[in-house]
């Protein structure tokens, strides 16, 4: 039987990027739940073989505003406590940390733009140490606390937590290795046009960065998936 990965996706130009191949090369059948489907509810927590929630413009703690985001922690909380494959990134990494009961609170400025995460020991012997001294994507304004029983693996100067694993199963980046920049940076510097004018970020600056950090990154990111996926016994049959 092939295996499902269900991605949530919230904004479309934020997806699976170069996740996507080293999925299907693993045997998974990818689908995507987005706002304009099936409610996030109807998602039955346990049923994917992998779950990834993806990146978005809202804020994890804005539930009142966007109900949606309810939803999407209390499947995230089912998920995780019956041990079930996950992957977070950033708003996706934000729900999973307080679905893990744990705050995420706006940060003293955004961090938008490329540049190296710091692994802590835990990070350096795991996944994530395909992606040391590589420039990643940043995007956001929020940060999360780290769960009891979750590893801090990462972090900038900036943001002291970048990214946690939990047991084996769950694993949540607050930056974007996924983002293919060679075939995608110029929706995501014209879809978020508005927050970048506010931010006083210059989109030509991204672009350039885009364009000399974009190769290197797109192979480190899915050797880090694919080690990931080695570890859940899920890798290519």
């Amino acid at each position: 039987m092939q295996r499902t990965a269900v991605a949530i996706r919230h904004i479309h130009f934020e997806d699976l990027g170069v996740f996507a191949p080293v999925l299907s090369e693993a045997g998974f059948s990818i689908r995507y739940r987005d706002l304009d489907a099936a409610p996030f509810a109807t998602l039955d927590p346990l049923e994917p073989d992998l779950l990834v929630v993806l990146g978005g413009p809202v804020g994890a703690c804005e539930t009142d505003a966007y109900p949606y985001l309810a939803d999407e922690q209390a499947i995230l909380a089912a998920r995780l406590a019956a041990g079930r494959p996950t992957l977070g990134v950033c708003l996706g990494a934000q729900l999973m940390a307080r679905a893990l009961g744990v705050e995420v609170a706006p940060m003293r400025r955004k961090e938008i733009g490329f540049s190296p995460i710091s692994l802590t020991d835990a990070g350096r012997v795991g996944p994530l140490r395909r992606l040391a001294g590589i420039p990643v994507l940043h995007w956001h304004g929020d940060a999360f606390q780290i769960p009891e029983g979750a590893e801090n693996l990462a972090a900038t100067p900036l943001c002291p937590t970048q990214a946690f694993s939990l047991g084996v199963h769950a694993l949540a980046l607050q930056f974007h290795p996924e983002v293919d920049v060679t075939a995608g940076i110029e929706r995501w510097l014209t879809g978020h046009a508005a927050e970048l004018a506010s931010a006083g970020i210059d989109p030509r600056g991204l672009r350039d960065q885009a364009a000399q950090a974009g190769p290197e990154l797109a192979i480190a990111a899915r050797a880090m998936l694919t080690e990931w996926l080695a570890g859940l016994g899920l890798s290519a049959r």
